[in-house]
């Protein structure tokens, strides 16, 4: 099966108590396709400015799993740039400076050797150019989006045009409590699997996620990352490795559900020991499904 990935491709800047690092590859559409590309093919639909270093990408083109012919580099425009900044405590995080360059532009066109996608990620962008995306496809089995505070206070409309169309959604608990102005973030979830046709994913950082399907909750805690680096980019390397599965395994059951989800809090959890995908260039399936079997005696009682 097919999985599309359409998102943001980014030059970082991250500082954090660990150190920090300058003009980093970022971006959630890169996060997602690495940790996507531990489970099969992803197709890439992405696009840069001319500023992009020719070689910036060089980990995603030589990558056996990812299909870089979505990539557009964007003649007179520039990539987009993000700074942040980690505070002692990582999950509380400054953005010092962004600049949204060309994803403030039109976005880019899916190949036509890609519209069959039957398995379809549409990472955090502006909800109207998702619909926009996602109008470009010719008959998708599953889509799942993300998104965040910035276009559920500024872009409500658009974005709960996106939720109509799509099957999943995958955000962070202060978002879904946002969205749906409920202080309770399991009130909050339930709410929100009531505005899309198949499930929703909270996920809350240190303390795990939440899974509403079916009309049930269930609930994972998170592998318990003693040395976190930065977690920039944990959130699309969850969701990466989640739909990697759902797509490898051609299925979206609830368990299997489930299991994809154990799949992407174990995959997150190397990303967030080194800056960068530098982490994930250290390892392979086989260390996944590793840290899956020791997260599964965890968890069991």
């Amino acid at each position: 099966m097919s999985l599309l990935v359409t998102g943001s491709i980014g030059i970082d800047t991250v500082e954090a108590p660990s150190g920090k690092v300058v003009d980093a590859l970022g971006g959630s559409s890169v996060y997602f396709s690495y940790a996507a590309g531990f489970f099969g093919p992803v197709r890439f639909v992405g696009v840069v400015g001319e500023d992009c270093p020719a070689d910036f990408l060089k980990p995603l083109h030589d990558h056996p799993n990812i299909d870089m012919a979505g990539l557009e580099i964007r003649e007179g425009s520039k990539t987009f740039r993000w700074h942040g900044k980690y505070h002692e405590d990582v999950n509380e995080r400054d953005t010092v400076a962004v600049d949204l360059n060309v994803l403030a532009e039109a976005g880019p066109v899916i190949p036509e050797k890609f519209r069959d996608s039957k398995y379809v990620f549409l990472a955090n962008t502006h909800p109207a150019l998702q619909v926009e995306l996602l109008g470009q496809l010719t008959a998708p089995e599953l889509v799942v989006a993300d998104t965040m505070d910035l276009w559920i206070n500024a872009e409500r409309e658009s974005l709960m045009g996106l939720l109509e169309r799509i099957d999943g959604l995958v955000l962070n608990d202060s978002e879904a409590k946002l969205l749906t102005g409920q202080p309770n973030v399991v009130q909050a979830g339930m709410e929100i699997a009531k505005m899309v046709s198949r499930f929703v994913v909270v996920k809350k950082g240190e303390h795990g996620s939440l899974l509403f399907a079916d009309g049930g909750v269930f609930t994972f805690p998170a592998w318990p990352a003693a040395g976190v680096v930065d977690p920039t980019g944990a959130g699309d390397s969850f969701a990466g490795a989640m739909m990697g599965f759902l797509t490898a395994r051609d299925s979206i059951d609830t368990a299997t559900l489930r299991r994809a989800i154990a799949c992407g809090t174990v995959t997150a959890s190397f990303n967030l020991e080194d800056f960068s995908l530098n982490r994930f260039f250290q390892i392979s399936q086989a260390d996944i499904e590793n840290r899956l079997k020791q997260f599964e005696e965890l968890t069991r009682f």
